[in-house]
Protein backbone atom coordinates (compact mmCIF):
# COMPACT_ATOMS: atom_id res chain seq x y z
CA UNK A 1 0.00 0.00 0.00
CA UNK A 2 3.05 2.40 0.86
CA UNK A 3 4.49 1.75 -2.64
CA UNK A 4 1.37 3.14 -4.31
CA UNK A 5 0.76 6.44 -1.49
CA UNK A 6 3.82 8.11 -1.81
CA UNK A 7 3.85 8.00 -5.82
CA UNK A 8 0.59 9.17 -5.74
CA UNK A 9 0.60 12.16 -3.19
CA UNK A 10 4.15 12.76 -4.50
CA UNK A 11 2.50 13.24 -8.45
CA UNK A 12 -1.16 15.28 -6.91
CA UNK A 13 1.85 17.96 -5.59
CA UNK A 14 3.90 18.02 -8.83
CA UNK A 15 0.27 18.21 -10.62
CA UNK A 16 -0.85 21.07 -8.27
CA UNK A 17 2.28 23.31 -8.72
CA UNK A 18 2.22 23.03 -12.26
CA UNK A 19 -0.91 23.42 -12.94
CA UNK A 20 -1.41 26.55 -10.40
CA UNK A 21 1.68 27.84 -10.30
CA UNK A 22 4.02 27.12 -13.27
CA UNK A 23 1.50 26.94 -15.91
CA UNK A 24 -0.93 29.90 -14.66
CA UNK A 25 2.50 31.66 -15.16
CA UNK A 26 2.98 30.65 -18.57
CA UNK A 27 -0.67 31.66 -19.98
CA UNK A 28 -0.44 35.04 -17.68
CA UNK A 29 2.83 35.74 -19.08
CA UNK A 30 1.67 34.88 -23.08
CA UNK A 31 -1.06 37.25 -22.62
CA UNK A 32 0.66 40.47 -21.26
CA UNK A 33 1.66 40.03 -25.32
CA UNK A 34 -1.73 40.31 -26.82
CA UNK A 35 -3.98 43.32 -27.21
CA UNK A 36 -5.04 44.96 -24.21
CA UNK A 37 -2.56 42.56 -22.16
CA UNK A 38 -5.39 39.41 -22.16
CA UNK A 39 -7.95 41.61 -20.19
CA UNK A 40 -11.13 41.50 -23.25
CA UNK A 41 -11.08 44.44 -25.99
CA UNK A 42 -12.72 46.87 -23.56
CA UNK A 43 -14.70 49.60 -25.66
CA UNK A 44 -16.05 53.23 -23.83
CA UNK A 45 -18.09 55.21 -25.21
CA UNK A 46 -20.13 57.35 -23.48
CA UNK A 47 -18.84 57.10 -20.45
CA UNK A 48 -20.28 53.31 -20.68
CA UNK A 49 -17.95 50.27 -21.12
CA UNK A 50 -18.64 47.44 -23.56
CA UNK A 51 -17.11 44.30 -23.92
CA UNK A 52 -16.11 44.14 -27.61
CA UNK A 53 -15.88 40.40 -27.96
CA UNK A 54 -19.16 39.43 -26.13
CA UNK A 55 -22.91 39.71 -27.52
CA UNK A 56 -25.04 42.21 -26.37
CA UNK A 57 -28.42 42.42 -26.31
CA UNK A 58 -29.98 44.84 -28.96
CA UNK A 59 -33.63 44.89 -29.80
CA UNK A 60 -34.33 47.96 -30.93
CA UNK A 61 -35.84 48.23 -34.84
CA UNK A 62 -33.45 51.05 -34.68
CA UNK A 63 -30.28 48.94 -34.15
CA UNK A 64 -29.05 45.91 -35.43
CA UNK A 65 -29.87 43.13 -33.61
CA UNK A 66 -27.76 40.49 -32.35
CA UNK A 67 -27.23 36.69 -32.46
CA UNK A 68 -29.36 35.27 -30.11
CA UNK A 69 -28.25 34.11 -26.44
CA UNK A 70 -29.01 30.67 -24.94
CA UNK A 71 -27.78 32.44 -21.73
CA UNK A 72 -29.23 35.69 -22.09
CA UNK A 73 -26.06 37.42 -22.81
CA UNK A 74 -24.62 36.32 -19.38
CA UNK A 75 -20.52 35.63 -19.32
CA UNK A 76 -20.97 33.87 -16.18
CA UNK A 77 -23.11 30.83 -17.93
CA UNK A 78 -21.67 31.00 -21.08
CA UNK A 79 -23.15 27.87 -22.84
CA UNK A 80 -25.34 26.74 -25.49
CA UNK A 81 -29.25 25.77 -24.62
CA UNK A 82 -28.07 21.94 -25.55
CA UNK A 83 -31.58 21.24 -26.87
CA UNK A 84 -31.52 19.07 -30.02
CA UNK A 85 -32.96 20.04 -33.62
CA UNK A 86 -35.84 17.52 -32.90
CA UNK A 87 -36.72 19.40 -29.09
CA UNK A 88 -39.98 20.51 -29.09
CA UNK A 89 -39.04 23.80 -27.18
CA UNK A 90 -35.80 24.63 -28.90
CA UNK A 91 -38.11 24.25 -32.38
CA UNK A 92 -41.02 26.13 -30.52
CA UNK A 93 -38.26 29.04 -29.79
CA UNK A 94 -37.37 29.26 -32.69
CA UNK A 95 -40.81 29.19 -34.69
CA UNK A 96 -40.89 32.34 -32.11
CA UNK A 97 -38.21 33.87 -33.53
CA UNK A 98 -38.88 33.86 -36.96
CA UNK A 99 -42.62 35.06 -36.29
CA UNK A 100 -40.71 37.94 -34.47
CA UNK A 101 -38.44 38.88 -37.07
CA UNK A 102 -40.56 38.82 -40.30
CA UNK A 103 -43.12 40.91 -37.82
CA UNK A 104 -40.29 43.59 -37.70
CA UNK A 105 -39.20 42.82 -41.31
CA UNK A 106 -42.45 42.99 -44.19
CA UNK A 107 -41.91 41.23 -47.03
CA UNK A 108 -39.06 38.90 -45.96
CA UNK A 109 -39.77 35.43 -46.67
CA UNK A 110 -38.53 32.89 -43.49
CA UNK A 111 -36.47 31.32 -46.57
CA UNK A 112 -34.39 34.18 -46.54
CA UNK A 113 -33.68 34.77 -42.98
CA UNK A 114 -29.43 33.77 -41.85
CA UNK A 115 -29.69 30.72 -40.02
CA UNK A 116 -27.09 33.05 -37.24
CA UNK A 117 -30.09 35.61 -36.64
CA UNK A 118 -32.51 32.87 -35.42
CA UNK A 119 -30.25 30.27 -33.32
CA UNK A 120 -27.74 31.01 -30.55
CA UNK A 121 -23.84 30.11 -30.71
CA UNK A 122 -21.97 27.15 -28.96
CA UNK A 123 -21.06 29.82 -26.04
CA UNK A 124 -24.39 31.87 -26.45
CA UNK A 125 -21.72 35.21 -26.38
CA UNK A 126 -21.32 35.54 -30.38
CA UNK A 127 -20.48 39.48 -31.16
CA UNK A 128 -20.32 38.36 -34.71
CA UNK A 129 -23.32 38.17 -37.00
CA UNK A 130 -22.85 37.62 -40.81
CA UNK A 131 -23.00 40.39 -43.71
CA UNK A 132 -25.85 38.42 -44.57
CA UNK A 133 -27.71 39.25 -41.16
CA UNK A 134 -26.52 42.78 -40.94
CA UNK A 135 -28.00 43.35 -44.80
CA UNK A 136 -31.51 41.70 -44.12
CA UNK A 137 -32.09 44.23 -41.42
CA UNK A 138 -31.22 47.37 -43.31
CA UNK A 139 -33.99 48.12 -44.86
CA UNK A 140 -35.86 48.56 -40.91
CA UNK A 141 -33.39 50.49 -40.29
CA UNK A 142 -33.27 52.91 -42.79
CA UNK A 143 -36.82 53.25 -42.03
CA UNK A 144 -36.81 54.17 -38.06
CA UNK A 145 -33.72 56.21 -38.82
CA UNK A 146 -34.90 58.00 -42.13
CA UNK A 147 -31.62 57.37 -43.79
CA UNK A 148 -31.03 55.94 -46.84
CA UNK A 149 -30.57 52.06 -47.30
CA UNK A 150 -27.29 52.59 -49.09
CA UNK A 151 -26.22 54.79 -46.56
CA UNK A 152 -27.15 51.71 -43.99
CA UNK A 153 -25.56 49.41 -46.31
CA UNK A 154 -22.21 51.44 -46.80
CA UNK A 155 -21.96 51.25 -43.06
CA UNK A 156 -22.17 47.78 -42.87
CA UNK A 157 -19.55 47.49 -45.63
CA UNK A 158 -16.90 49.28 -43.22
CA UNK A 159 -17.82 46.97 -40.42
CA UNK A 160 -17.22 43.37 -42.23
CA UNK A 161 -14.08 41.50 -40.83
CA UNK A 162 -12.36 39.66 -43.00
CA UNK A 163 -11.18 36.57 -42.46
CA UNK A 164 -8.16 35.68 -40.71
CA UNK A 165 -4.97 35.57 -43.11
CA UNK A 166 -7.94 35.71 -45.82
CA UNK A 167 -8.65 31.76 -45.42
CA UNK A 168 -9.42 30.98 -42.14
CA UNK A 169 -13.54 31.47 -40.89
CA UNK A 170 -15.88 33.69 -42.43
CA UNK A 171 -16.90 37.51 -42.99
CA UNK A 172 -18.35 38.57 -40.05
CA UNK A 173 -19.88 41.90 -38.39
CA UNK A 174 -19.29 42.69 -34.98
CA UNK A 175 -23.01 44.31 -34.06
CA UNK A 176 -21.40 45.95 -31.10
CA UNK A 177 -19.08 47.86 -33.23
CA UNK A 178 -22.00 48.65 -35.85
CA UNK A 179 -24.22 49.86 -33.91
CA UNK A 180 -21.90 52.65 -32.07
CA UNK A 181 -20.49 53.51 -35.74
CA UNK A 182 -24.71 53.58 -36.31
CA UNK A 183 -25.51 55.81 -33.57
CA UNK A 184 -22.55 58.05 -34.40
CA UNK A 185 -24.79 59.16 -37.65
Amino acid sequence: MKEHILPAIKLSLICILFFSGIYTSLIWGIAQFSPNQGKGFVLKENDHVYYENMGQAFYSDQYFWSRPSAVSYNAAGSCGSNKGPSNADYLALVQSRIDTFLVHHPGIRKSDIPVDLLTASGSGLDPHISPQAARIQVKRIAAKRHFSEEKINSLVDECIEKPFLGLFGPETVNVLQLNIKLQKL
